[in-house]
């Protein structure tokens, strides 16, 4: 009698696990799909014009980088991508190196008037999207 209310207890609570999991194995899960990640400042390294931002510009930059609001994604279509890494208009992007573990990570930021676009490569993928940010479209060095 009494193993069969355990069986039971422990399926239960399996079953009550597997349908609502708890708060941090989601953060988790979302976190490995997120596109606009909050990047630490200690691993970044931002380049304007082929000149390595100062430290405390640094630290702006990825802290303005981290507060935008994501806009919407772009969708690059093979063969297209170099349209997106160079594209054909007279701004000149901030380049942010990523370097966390085995990972190399790239990020060209282009600011426009209205918007930002942020293009990330990373090993042989890249992906295009927007946000909004007040501070990195008037971000001066």
């Amino acid at each position: 009698m009494t193993t069969g209310l355990i069986i039971t207890i422990v399926i239960g609570s399996i079953i009550k696990l597997l349908m609502s999991p708890p708060s941090i194995a989601v953060a988790w899960g979302v976190s490995k799909f997120e596109l606009h990640k909050k990047l630490d400042s200690n691993d970044v390294m931002v380049t304007f014009n082929g000149k390595n931002l100062e430290e405390e510009e640094k630290n702006r930059f990825t802290d303005y980088f981290n507060k935008a609001s994501f806009l919407k994604k772009h969708y690059i279509f093979p063969g297209n991508e170099k349209l997106f890494l160079q594209p054909e208009t007279n701004v000149t992007p901030f380049i942010m190196n990523v370097k966390s573990g085995k990972k190399d990570v790239n990020f060209f930021v282009f600011s426009y008037d209205n918007h930002v676009d942020v293009v990330k490569k990373y090993k042989k993928k890249v992906v295009s999207y927007s946000i909004s940010s007040e501070h990195l479209q008037n971000f001066t060095v």
